[in-house]
């Protein structure tokens, strides 16, 4: 298993680096340029003070130039300094900023997981029920309403109407004032929009998944046989059904990584979170070029840490599934 696990962290090496290069390039080719905001906006600079400005930034190089030098202190997890008026190391802006976006992510995946697959379960065993009738009507308003006007709604609907919960920050500005429950459950109260925007469009797509593998499963003969001994349909669903039926939905929870990651640059935008998904957002409307590699070489990583776990958890799930080494 140990070794199997550092050959996949090996592999993962050369695909991290076709990542960098292809993100590379294509921010180069974007439009735009990080001493524009700068000198577009001043009028007293001339050609020579922007040659310079471009110099200092490295940006007078050519391109694979600057990937090499990017490249060499990204092998010393040194991501440079932000193009931005702080000029902050970049590892430290995404050191303060990705603990909120990973507690985000984790708190939505085990509520799609939580959610989820109870209800695909239950929509398979009871399949053209009232209640798989209705959960398919869920699945399909979980697919089609956008995140981002959904967020807008439920922020008029529980922060300006009712009062309820807040619509932005993660935490309030007398948070330094309270006890430290009150802490936990103010952070809590600003976490609870952004976790369910978060979690929404995968509660649909994965109940959608369950339901599908399980329909799947139990019309296997194993199942037909496992009845005729006379086990009891409990015994049967959760017992012989829902191990097999899980698998498929592993790979996919392992794929749905990169989706929530991506995600976060919606919801912590709309909400104001500071995390790494605003931050990046921020990132690209300033040509901050240390900064957007930064935290892309930071979801690569994650997504692949991702597909590895998702690997592993197979082969758990599936006794039938060994890794080799």
């Amino acid at each position: 298993m140990i070794r199997y696990i550092g050959k996949r962290l090996l592999l993962m090496i050369p695909v991290l680096l076709g990542i960098t290069i292809i993100s590379f390039g294509v921010m180069k080719i974007a439009p735009g340029d990080p001493t524009s905001l700068v000198t577009d906006l001043n009028p007293n600079m001339n050609e020579e003070a922007i040659n310079r400005i471009r110099a200092h930034y490295g940006l007078d190089q050519p391109w694979y130039v600057q990937y090499g030098k990017w490249l060499k202190n990204m092998l010393m997890l040194d991501f440079g300094r932000s193009f931005a008026q702080d000029n902050r190391p970049v590892i430290d802006k995404i050191a303060e900023r990705i603990p909120i976006t990973l507690l985000i992510n984790i708190l939505s995946m085990i509520l799609i997981l939580a959610v989820a697959i109870p209800i695909g379960v239950m929509s398979a065993v009871k399949q053209n029920s009232i209640f798989d009738k209705a959960t398919t009507v869920f699945v399909f308003l979980g697919f089609a309403i956008p995140s981002f006007w959904l967020a807008l709604l439920l922020m008029i609907l529980f922060g300006v109407q009712l009062d309820l919960l807040p619509i932005s920050g993660f935490r309030s500005l007398n948070y330094g004032e309270l006890s430290t429950m009150g802490r936990v459950l103010d952070i809590a109260k600003h976490l609870i929009l952004p976790v369910f925007i978060s979690a929404f469009g995968g509660l649909a797509g994965m109940s959608r998944y369950m339901r599908s593998n399980m329909l799947e499963v139990i019309r296997q003969d194993y199942i037909t046989t496992a009845r005729a001994k006379g086990l009891d349909e409990r015994t049967v669903i959760f017992k012989h059904a829902f191990r097999n039926a899980l698998l498929p939905v592993i790979t996919i929870l392992g794929l749905s990584v990169p989706g929530l990651i991506g995600g976060s640059v919606i919801f912590e935008t709309i909400f104001a979170i500071p995390g790494m998904g605003q931050l990046f957002y921020q990132s690209v409307m300033m040509r901050d070029y240390p900064t957007i590699m930064g935290i892309l070489v930071i979801g690569a990583v994650l997504t692949l840490l991702g597909n590895l776990l998702a690997d592993l958890f197979y082969s758990l799930a599936d006794p039938r599934i060994r890794v080799s080494d």
